[in-house]
């Protein structure tokens, strides 16, 4: 019936998202523990409207005209300047040269794999990940090996494994990147440490020679700016004499206001006109409206203020969900209180399956509260067994009323289906 399709329009699937976000809308009274937006009452409503009575007085015509395939050069500049700030350093890497402005980091993730794969390649990943980013993966025939992920970051051993492994099955050369969400990570919440970056690096670095050719470290940085508690940590970016082939994404999205689709990426000179090329197919430039509403939220500091509003906004709904865990999760259960980012990762008993068709998901959907199942955030991977036991849970759209009240019915909903 479908063989007129191509082959990505015949293998691609339907995102879980779509469901888990289509249930929540058509189920009244139902509370979303699953997606991952970000807090509605903080949007910069009043801020966004000053911000564009400005444009329209200064610049309305140029903000309302085609701009260019690689992003507005006042933005470019600036997220140059921003990132290089939160790094704390100056080198090449961090030229607006290299700055390519996307339709959030998602496009820039979709891009990059149509510049760099073929049907068969590898792409490592942590394990658990974005799941999104798996079905970008899954729709282009990519085969995705997973990689240990500890609370600071990727397991070392199971990477210099995994490589060897690779290389011995004569595979190396098939690897084009390792993909990492590196701060605050979707979904554990977990950040990669300084030192173990500098390992992944040094590693992939010494395996690129036997592959033949590049293996980019991706750092995906979506939820960098969203930290509440503790110290930033440099980006690979920021390493000197390893940084040639970093990837580095993030977006304004997150942090500012998730209706304004502008991300931006960091690129080697050595793939930054082929993604640009790529770009100029897809849409040929970022919505130059857009751009200048980031443009004027930085240049005016409403951004850097409103990253404060919400970095205490999301502490205390994260404290919030924290005590509810605690007070209603009256079995063996294990996560950790997150320092940024919008996730709560946790781990039941190993009898308590969490998956969609299983028991524990049934009686939350019963009790009208869902979560999103832990084991669609690991690649598919025969040498890797999925953990069934984990959920990932979302205080960052939810208002306090529905964090407590969400927490309990799922709290309830576990324990009846393990007892």
């Amino acid at each position: 019936m479908n063989q007129y399709l191509s082959k990505i329009g015949r293998r691609i699937k339907e995102p879980p998202i779509s469901w888990l976000m289509k249930t929540a809308i058509e189920t009244p009274g139902l509370i979303s523990l699953a997606a991952g937006f970000t807090d509605s009452l903080t949007l910069p409503v009043e801020e966004t409207f000053l911000i564009t009575k400005n444009i329209y007085k200064k610049a309305g015509k140029i903000a309302l005209q085609y701009g260019s395939t690689e992003g507005d050069i006042n933005l470019r500049q600036l997220t140059s300047d921003r990132i290089k700030m939160l790094d704390n350093v100056e080198n090449p890497s961090y030229l607006p040269e290299r700055v390519l402005i996307t339709n959030g980091s998602q496009q820039f993730l979709y891009m990059l794999v149509e510049a760099l794969c073929e049907e068969e390649d590898i792409i490592l990943v942590e394990a658990p990940t974005y799941f999104v980013f798996l079905g970008i993966l899954q729709s282009h025939n990519i085969a995705a090996r997973n990689i240990k992920l500890d609370p600071d970051g990727i397991n070392i051993d199971s990477l210099k494994a995994t490589l060897d492994c690779l290389d011995k099955n004569g595979e190396l050369q098939k690897v084009k990147f390792f993909y990492s969400v590196s701060y605050f990570q979707n979904p554990t919440s977990y950040s990669t440490a300084e030192n173990k970056k500098r390992e992944i690096l040094k590693i992939l670095k010494y395996y690129e020679k036997k592959a033949g050719h590049p293996i980019y470290y991706v750092e995906d940085t979506a939820y960098r700016e969203l930290r509440f508690a503790g110290q930033d940590i440099p980006s690979g970016l920021s390493f000197t004499n390893l940084n040639n082939h970093v990837i580095y994404t993030g977006t304004y999205s997150k942090p500012f206001a998730t209706g304004i689709r502008v991300g931006y990426a960091f690129l080697p000179p050595e793939i930054y006109q082929v993604i640009k090329r790529i770009k100029g197919n897809h849409d040929f430039g970022t919505a130059n409206y857009l751009q200048q509403i980031i443009v004027e939220a930085i240049k005016s500091g409403i951004y850097a203020k409103h990253l404060k509003i919400i970095a205490k906004r999301y502490s205390e709904k994260a404290n919030l969900m924290g005590k509810e865990i605690k007070n209603n999760f009256d079995f063996p259960v294990h996560y950790i209180t997150p320092t940024g980012g919008l996730y709560f990762w946790v781990a039941l008993p190993d009898k308590a399956k969490t998956g969609f068709k299983s028991r524990v998901f049934q009686q939350a959907l019963k009790k009208k509260v869902i979560y999103v199942p832990g084991e669609i955030c690991y690649a598919d991977d025969p040498y890797f067994k999925k953990p069934t036991n984990e959920l990932r849970i979302s205080f960052g759209y939810s208002e306090e009323t529905d964090i407590s009240a969400g927490i309990k019915r799922l709290g309830d909903a576990i324990r009846e289906s393990i007892s």
